[in-house]
């Protein structure tokens, strides 16, 4: 009980931060139950003096600090859970921060690597980009005599233990919310914070990013159109990832982009086609695919950097995806929603036919628009916003899919602005569905799964050997029942009993704290 009173201290910090930056003052009261609007009018007291407009609840989260940060930009790829317009709003937090000291990133490397930075660097720049887990240096290394530029991305130090604190209080309010909450328990809030701790935990071991470039340079070594910068192993740990520095003209540099006489329209065709490739025939895509993060090179080609957000897609996920985007060029609406109940994302118990009329009113707007007015993005964000009706369970996977696919839009869009999106992605997504969802594609999966059968049939003994030993305890539970010593059920009865006087302790101490505040306010 002690951890909860714990977080209730750490949150109540961020409520006030919330109402000095006027968070709460965006909600509308109608929407809250009574004691939640009194809350809202305590609130509104200590609102801080100033204009009322802005991205309120990014000021926020950017004084909360780098999990804070981090969670409202988790948030943004969720509109589902936080809404379309909040989601809009946090879209435009800037995962900046100031950088830390020269001397401090030096140390950090140097421990990390367990050598001097002289026998590492020949160079090491001042930050060029700071962020709020890690920043980067521009370098130097010696090869055969040879300096050769490399960027050197290293952590903020004890990051880690500020955001496992952070994060704990996260957890805190989304067990609670489930405890309470049937449209909380819908959303799976505790698996939206699993979904974004583990992302976070991945993005702060630099050897997975490193991981992640190494295996999309793989992907894409085929790709005529896209590249990654190459990693130095030698040069990367935990907490140090060292790979070749890109001078390419950045996509959100159009001045560059103009002078150098770059054809926009084709580079609007490479970023959608490069995007759709590594979804749908890789499974693996850069969720964070925003103009800073992708370069043009001396060759044409794209070169994409920052692998710390990335999304996977299994076989499942992309047949889904490929099916339902040719379901909408054919107007067969019913396919579309049967793709659904066939991949286990609408219970079965809803109507075929009346998910199908849904998709209906999705798709036949469409084609009463020209093509470049046709956005692929909007159309799943709609078609998400349909499914919530249907109960259909929260895919992280999918709402990743669909926010990262308005990025890569948005960004080839501002190149051509009449981009057909539908033709750009045609070969690609044609492609797709031959090989995978055509004569060789269905034999391939017959193959597939005729390997998996065999790999059941060699574990057949051992999972009748498991079967038989449930069965007798199942036996001996139904002819003995489960017993408790009278030891068992007084300790559950302590138990709960402190619980509750713990939880009314806790009570009081909010609303004591809370009063304390809206005091020392009114006398300053």
């Amino acid at each position: 009980m002690i951890s909860a009173i714990t977080h209730t201290a750490r949150l109540m910090r961020a409520a006030f931060v919330f109402a000095r930056e006027g968070v709460f003052g965006s909600v509308d009261p109608s929407l809250v139950p009574p004691p939640g609007q009194l809350a809202l009018k305590l609130a509104r007291i200590i609102e801080r003096r100033g204009p009322k407009h802005g991205p309120r609840l990014s000021r926020a989260l950017t004084r909360m600090g780098p999990a804070y940060l981090k969670l409202g930009q988790f948030l943004a790829t969720r509109p589902d859970v936080v809404g379309v317009i909040m989601a809009r709003d946090l879209e435009s937090l800037q995962d900046r921060l100031p950088p830390f000291s020269q001397a401090e990133a030096e140390a950090a490397i140097a421990t990390s690597l367990e050598r001097p930075l002289t026998e590492v660097f020949a160079k090491l720049g001042p930050p060029v980009a700071a962020a709020s887990i890690a920043q980067v240096h521009r370098g130097e290394v010696l090869h055969d005599g040879i300096r050769k530029a490399v960027a050197v991305k290293v952590l903020r130090p004890n990051v880690a233990a500020r955001f496992r604190r952070d994060l704990s209080d996260f957890f805190f309010v989304a067990h609670k919310a489930e405890t309470y909450s049937a449209e909380a328990r819908r959303l799976r809030l505790v698996e939206v914070i699993n979904t974004m701790s583990r992302s976070v935990a991945m993005e702060m071991d630099l050897r997975l990013e490193a991981a992640a470039l190494s295996e999309m340079a793989e992907n894409t070594q085929g790709d005529p159109d896209f590249r990654v910068p190459a990693v130095d192993w030698d040069r990367t740990t935990h907490n140090v990832l060292t790979m070749e520095w890109i001078d390419g003209i950045a996509l959100n540099d159009h001045k560059r982009l103009e002078e150098s006489q770059v054809d926009l329209p084709d580079l609007g065709r490479k970023v959608i086609q490069s995007f759709l490739r590594h979804a749908l025939r890789d499974g693996f895509f850069h969720a964070d695919m925003h103009p800073g993060n992708l370069f043009l090179d001396d060759a044409g080609r794209l070169v994409a950097v920052d692998f710390g957000i990335m999304g996977r897609l299994g076989m499942k996920e992309r047949r889904f995806l490929a099916e339902i985007l040719l379901g909408f060029i054919t107007r067969d609406y019913r396919r579309v929603a049967e793709v659904h109940f066939e991949a286990g994302y609408v219970p079965a118990h809803h109507s075929v036919e009346n998910f199908a009329q849904a998709i209906r009113a999705i798709g036949e707007p469409i084609h009463n628009r020209t093509a470049e007015e046709i956005s692929m993005a909007r159309l799943l964000t709609l078609l998400l916003e349909v499914t919530g009706l249907f109960d259909m369970t929260t895919r992280p996977e999918l709402i990743l899919l669909q926010k990262t696919m308005v990025v890569v839009e948005g960004v080839a869009r501002g190149f051509d602005p009449k981009l057909d999106i539908w033709k750009v992605a045609d070969p690609v997504v044609r492609e797709w569905i031959e090989r995978n969802l055509g004569p060789i594609g269905r034999v391939q999966g017959a193959l597939a799964g005729t390997g998996d059968i065999a790999r059941v049939l060699m574990r057949l003994p051992e999972i009748a050997e498991r079967s038989v030993k449930v069965l007798e305890q199942l036996e001996t539970m139904t002819r003995e029942g489960i017993r408790l010593s009278p030891d068992s059920i007084a300790a559950m009865g302590r138990s709960e009993g402190r619980k509750n006087r713990w939880r009314t302790v806790a009570l009081w101490i909010i609303a004591a704290t809370f009063i304390g505040i809206l005091i020392a306010v009114r006398n300053l």
